[in-house]
């Protein structure tokens, strides 16, 4: 079965390293291929050397034409990257490997594939993971969730490498809002840190946002397990309290009023903008993934954002 990677970015190329580290011939697509052609190093994961069995391209088509596709693209850039590919890509397993919520469809990654390639075997790839850890090697868990769990149960075989270590699920949506709310939460505890208010403060805000996350996943269908998993409790835990994450990172430039670099992509800004309008749409209360939004967005300051969230009225946990 032949597998390519779509996505020459740092999470792309991780995952075509540790493929090829576990036996499999990876075709990686990027539209830039310079560097890693001229080096055989991506300039976004330093000190790393593609493995010889890593063909790396830049016709798209080429490397759709494989059994098994994993998209690492940015969220907002997965549907006209899908658009972009010609061919029905019928029985092809597309594996979405990005965190977000489709800002025109406000959608997850797993509906965005269904609409646009019906033919296809649709599953996510999600957990907690940073892209330099799976490059170098160093043991990581994720969650790979299928709706067909027969054919979820042949990809985690497919996929799975001595270390990288995949657990099965058939909750779809369950696993796929843990990834994407989490950078949101994320972008949160930064700003929190920040500002100088302290890791009890972060404490409380990763507590108050998990509620928050499953909340919506179970309104909208999910099992409350899978946001205790991985994908859930699991990413949140590790983008919330690391500095590799670009989500704290973005928060915590928030919380200093320093400025950050706009090439870097933060998949929360655009999730918190997207679960806002789902969630006036639907009428699920989501106070700081809504702050989140106004945050990214220079609408409030972090100093206002607080306040009005610790004046909210005294209830239950």
């Amino acid at each position: 079965m032949s597998i390519s990677v779509l996505g020459g970015g740092a999470f792309g190329t991780a995952l075509a390293i540790s493929m090829a580290r576990g036996g499999a011939d990876i075709t990686l697509w990027a539209r830039d291929v310079t560097a890693l052609k001229s080096s055989g190093q991506s300039p976004r994961l330093p000190g790393v050397t593609l493995p010889d069995s890593v063909s790396v391209t830049p016709q798209l088509e080429d490397a759709a034409s494989a059994d098994t596709l994993l998209l690492a693209v940015p969220m907002q850039s997965l549907a006209p990257l899908l658009s972009s590919i010609g061919a029905p890509l019928s029985g092809t397993a597309l594996v979405a490997c990005c965190k977000g919520i489709d800002l025109t469809s406000l959608t997850g990654p797993a509906e965005v594939l269904q609409r646009l390639k019906p033919q296809a075997v649709a599953a996510i790839l999600t957990g907690p993971s940073f892209a330099a850890d799976i490059a170098r090697g160093l043991p990581t868990a994720l969650t790979l969730a299928c709706a067909d769990d027969t054919a979820g149960r042949a990809l985690q075989h497919r996929l799975s490498t001595p270390t990288l270590r995949l657990y099965r699920s058939t909750d779809v949506v369950g696993a796929e809002l843990g990834g994407a709310l989490k950078n949101v939460i994320a972008i949160a505890c930064g700003a929190c840190i920040g500002q100088g208010m302290g890791d009890s403060a972060r404490a409380a805000l990763m507590t108050r946002g998990f509620a928050e996350m499953t909340r919506l996943a179970i309104h909208l269908g999910a099992r409350p397990e899978t946001l205790a998993g991985l994908s859930g409790m699991g990413d949140l835990a590790l983008t919330c309290m690391s500095d590799q994450s670009r989500n704290y990172r973005f928060g915590l430039s928030l919380g200093r009023r320093e400025s950050f670099d706009p090439a870097i992509t933060v998949e929360g800004a655009k999730t918190a903008e997207a679960v806002t309008r789902l969630c006036d749409r639907i009428g699920i209360d989501m106070p700081i993934c809504e702050m989140v939004h106004h945050l990214s967005t220079g609408a409030v300051r972090v100093t206002d954002a607080i306040t009005t969230l610790l004046s909210r009225p005294l209830k239950e946990e």
